[in-house]
């Protein structure tokens, strides 16, 4: 068996943190109405892979790797909010729901794209 290329890894994990997100964002479109509900989000995938994946060593004189930090929950968003005290902006989950979109289908391209690469370099083709 090959071993897991760091690529398909790194896709994987964006696809993951896509679908989670996407999951915070529709509990908040959910509480919209919900008087005092306070609007989450998870971090951007940038900030949650740089956290998981420290920097390796690979030869004297690099810094050393550290141990990988449990991942975030998802916080609260600071918001000004609804007179009931609801912090969810209908508007802004949309947005972030769309971007959430984006980076997911970006994860599979990526993903796609490295299978087909390693099929082409085994001689498998399509």
């Amino acid at each position: 068996m090959l071993p897991k290329l760091e690529l398909t890894r790194m896709a994987q994990a964006m696809a993951a943190q896509a679908g989670a997100r996407m999951g915070v964002i529709a509990q908040n479109v959910a509480n919209a109405d919900t008087p005092g509900y306070k609007a989450r989000d998870l971090p951007d995938f940038a900030n949650t892979y740089r956290e998981s994946e420290p920097l390796r060593a690979t030869r004297p004189g690099h810094f050393g790797a550290s141990e990988r930090p449990i991942p975030p929950e998802a916080r609260i968003v600071a918001a000004t909010g609804a007179p009931n005290g609801n912090t969810v902006s209908l508007e802004g989950e949309m947005v972030k729901a769309a971007e959430v979109r984006q980076n997911h289908e970006m994860a599979l391209a990526i993903y796609r794209s490295t299978s087909d690469l390693v099929r082409t370099a085994l001689g498998a083709g399509r």
